[in-house]
């Protein structure tokens, strides 16, 4: 394994990572904001209020995006295999 072949997988990971990671963080990111929100205006200072509405949002996002996840993480693998026989022939 060269290290350039070493270099190209490592960037097609951090990218299907941050492409895969970052619906998720939005969702969580705006249902924190919103609840928190909601507890400013109503007074109520529950610590344990925001994670059943997070858990819920990213159970849902997670559901509906789901085949898309599979999808990306696919095409990642047939592009490492790809790779493989790409650099194994220099």
């Amino acid at each position: 394994m060269s290290e350039e072949m070493l270099m190209e997988i490592l960037r097609q990971m951090f990218y299907t990572t941050a492409l895969l990671v970052l619906p998720i963080l939005g969702v969580t990111l705006v249902i924190g904001i919103a609840v928190s929100i909601f507890q400013a205006v109503t007074n109520i200072q529950e610590q344990t209020l925001v994670f059943i509405p997070k858990i819920l949002g990213v159970m849902l996002l997670l559901f509906f995006l789901l085949p898309w996840i599979f999808q990306v993480l696919s095409s990642l693998t047939l592009s490492f295999f790809d790779l493989m026989v790409l650099f194994s022939k220099t």
